[in-house]
């Protein structure tokens, strides 16, 4: 094995993890990218071999079937993927940071024997229920209630805007019980449960989204994660590693697109030379490199900041901040030096391209991230 970037790559089982998984995008991934973004389907076979990689418990320790690896390992598998479909990527993200990771770290010994084999496995596909038809950022502004009747929970609401809704068996679900958030697993199979039809998108439809509509749904009282009112604490936890895999997602599409444009402008000939001779390409290709860059240093610095046990709330705010615009301005470049042909589908920058805007409003808009990093900044330079 080749000499590992102490950055990237801080271990020789981080690289392995790398080459793994880049071979499988190369090999599996990239050939189905264009066909799943037409049909707006996930690609379940494919989503099952994740499982079979162990990818889909990536976080979680190998005495309890995961492959026992750390953020850094997150971010790597979601930079990778997300080289050639980060729709795809996206239906992993949902699953393995918002479901599994979620699930792991806030469930019990019983919860887990139920549950964290058929996740892993990739069996069933698990999502995240927190967004609702008027609530967004605002999370406490939530109406989704749960009371207790007997042996059940009861919850009513509708969340909506749900990555792997249509697909999935089993989710977390935030709902208020006597005002305060609780955590709630609720499966597929749930009297009261059902999904909306799909919701289509302009980008990411190599996974798929829908409502989760619970309308005196019953939930056994053994699904309630930790105890009631805990859920905030959950949601906050797990709000660090998903941010910056979903940095992680715009950086993979810096560097396909960065890839791309270097190659097209040194082939693509005009005025009887290479288009990389002109100083508009030079400052397309040159600024979307020293954006992808810093990018990298900043995504992969933080990751190693983040853990179960270690929080850092102010470094992977500002990681997705940075990162998710990066993507799509690199894909505009890209798509610029491309010219007309960047903007059909002959070649994948177009679907980068709708992809890449996702990362500016998914996980946190970068107007949240802003009013995060500007309160901990206060806090912490001003008491």
């Amino acid at each position: 094995m080749a000499g590992f970037d102490t950055l990237t790559d801080p271990t020789p089982e981080h690289q392995m993890l790398r080459d793994l998984v880049a071979d499988f995008v190369k090999t599996e991934v990239e050939p189905q990218a264009a066909t799943h973004d037409r049909l707006q389907t996930l690609n379940r076979p494919l989503f099952g071999r994740l499982g079979e990689l162990g990818l889909l418990g990536i976080t979680i320790p190998a005495e309890d079937g995961g492959a026992g690896m750390d953020t850094t390992a997150a971010v790597i598998a979601h930079h990778e993927i997300s080289k050639s479909d980060p729709g795809f990527c996206l239906a992993y993200l949902a699953h393995s940071m918002l479901f599994v990771n979620n699930f792991y770290y806030c469930s019990n010994a019983e919860q887990r024997g139920r549950y964290l084999e058929k996740v892993i496995s990739g069996e069933w596909v698990g999502g995240m229920g927190m967004t609702e038809p008027g609530y967004g950022t605002d999370v406490l502004g939530m109406t989704t209630t749960a009371v207790r009747r007997g042996s059940h929970y009861v919850l009513d609401g509708t969340k909506t805007y749900i990555t792997n809704g249509p697909d999935g068996h089993c989710f977390l679900v935030y709902a208020k019980t006597e005002g305060k958030v609780s955590s709630f697993l609720v499966d597929r199979d749930c009297p009261g449960f059902r999904t909306s039809q799909p919701i289509h998108k302009m980008g990411m439809r190599a996974s798929t989204m829908s409502e989760l509509i619970l309308e005196g749904c019953e939930v056994p009282v053994e699904n309630l994660l930790g105890r009631e009112g805990t859920g905030l604490t959950h949601m906050m936890r797990n709000l660090e590693i998903e941010r910056l895999a979903l940095a992680a997602m715009s950086l993979g599409i810096a560097d396909r697109c960065l890839e791309l444009m270097v190659r097209h402008a040194e082939g693509r000939i005009a005025f009887g030379q290479p288009i990389n001779r002109f100083g508009q390409i030079q400052r397309y290709i040159g600024e979307s490199y020293a954006a992808t860059e810093a990018t990298r240093a900043l995504v992969y610095a933080v990751a190693r900041t983040v853990g179960p046990d270690q929080r850092n709330r102010l470094g992977s705010d500002a990681a997705k901040l940075f990162a998710a615009p990066v993507g799509k301005q690199v894909a505009d470049n890209a798509m610029q030096v491309f010219g007309g042909s960047g903007y059909c589908d002959e070649y994948p920058i177009e679907r980068l391209f709708r992809d890449a805007k996702l990362l500016e409003i998914g996980g946190g808009t970068l107007e949240s991230h802003q009013k995060n990093i500007t309160k901990d900044l206060t806090k912490q330079m001003c008491g």
